[in-house]
């Protein structure tokens, strides 16, 4: 069995924002040269995510009004967390769209469902974070 591991990078310049990493993911895939196995996306930090859904700008405005209900970002003071950084809602909203997933590898393709794509989310933005990919198999 090999393994693989990759990192990319994000520094978006808004608070929130949410990006299509599949291609990203897929390329990283090709680069290990595993044809079957299972591929791990994980956010490597506590204010961001990665999920996976469909590709459609009205669902990705729908995320943002749902999560926005759930957990707003003002004002500040509602969360005891708030204090030194003002995303206490960052955590709150990582903690509903998840950390990471797992899609399986079959013939060296990402195996998916139906319009499925990996996102990463961000909910705390204009700083440097990261997402680890970690691939194994043969």
């Amino acid at each position: 069995m090999k393994s693989y591991r990759k990192e990319i990078h994000f520094h978006l310049p808004s608070r929130r924002g949410l990006v299509n990493i599949t291609g990203k993911v897929q390329q990283a895939v090709n680069e290990s040269g595993i044809k079957d196995g299972m591929v791990l996306v994980n956010a490597m930090n506590i204010t961001a995510s990665v999920f996976i859904n469909d590709d459609e700008s009205g669902l990705h405005q729908d995320y943002e009004k749902w999560l926005e209900k759930l957990a707003p970002e003002k004002p500040y003071s509602q969360y005891m967390h708030n204090g030194y950084e003002d995303n206490a809602d960052a955590h709150l909203k990582r903690t509903v769209m998840g950390r990471e997933t797992v899609v399986a590898i079959t013939e060296g393709k990402l195996d998916f469902g139906t319009w499925e794509q990996i996102f990463y989310f961000e909910f705390d933005g204009k700083r440097d974070k990261r997402v680890l990919i970690k691939i194994i198999g043969e």
